[in-house]
């Protein structure tokens, strides 16, 4: 436990933004999984799909949740996945 008003705040704010980290890596896992279905499936909606993963990507970037190299080669993965010919 914490021994300083200061340190308790910050276990609480830790808290507070470790689930949101987590919610927002589980978005991005969902999405993806989402994606791979509909590449197969239905191109025209796998590349909105695309499209929206890859915002999230660089939100989660921007913020700090995942570090910039994972989110350009996860981009440059599904880029590669949209491009295949079926």
């Amino acid at each position: 436990m914490p021994n300083m008003k200061s340190a308790a705040k910050r276990m609480r704010s830790d808290l507070k933004k470790r689930l949101n980290n987590q919610a927002t890596l589980s978005e991005l896992h969902t999405l993806y999984g989402k994606l791979l279905l509909q590449v197969d499936a239905n191109p025209e909606h796998a590349k909105t799909e695309a499209r929206d993963l890859i915002s999230k990507l660089d939100k989660a970037q921007a913020r700090g949740i995942i570090p910039a190299g994972r989110a350009d080669r996860k981009k440059s993965r599904i880029g590669r996945l949209l491009s295949k010919k079926p």
